[in-house]
């Protein structure tokens, strides 16, 4: 059974799209702790991130910096830092959290509330500070 970030890659499941080539998808989680907390998640359907080839652990950092400076740009934080927990979803995948305390990472906290026009809004935020 495919897992949903399949599924959203497949285009089977509508997300909130930031940035995406041919190996990585990048998208706005739809329960954030943080707003502009984003998912990076590789095409290529593996479980565990360590159990990815080489070369996607290497790439999917790259894939994931200009989009974590677009977030620090965006969002008042001290930095994007990079979670991976993985537990919830068996699919590989990386969050990138807006960080300016400890607890900004903690993924147990009160989920935040975006209408569809604010996750708009935020993608539109965030890629407009791209390089």
């Amino acid at each position: 059974m495919a897992s949903i970030f399949s599924k959203i890659i497949a285009g089977e499941i509508p997300c909130y799209r930031v940035a995406e080539n041919d190996k990585f998808l990048a998208f706005l989680d739809i329960f954030p702790v943080q707003k502009g907390h984003t998912l990076v998640i590789p095409k290529l359907e593996t479980d565990k991130i360590f159990d990815l080839p080489d070369e996607y652990l290497a790439e999917i950092l790259l894939f994931a910096k200009p989009i974590a400076k677009a977030i620090e740009k965006s969002f008042p934080c001290n930095r994007v830092n990079i979670l991976t927990v993985g537990l919830e979803v068996p699919h590989a995948h990386i969050h990138l959290l807006p960080t300016t305390n400890p607890g900004d990472v903690d993924l147990s906290q009160p989920k935040l509330k975006f209408t569809k026009e604010e996750f708009s809004d935020i993608i539109k935020t965030i890629q407009a500070n791209m390089e």
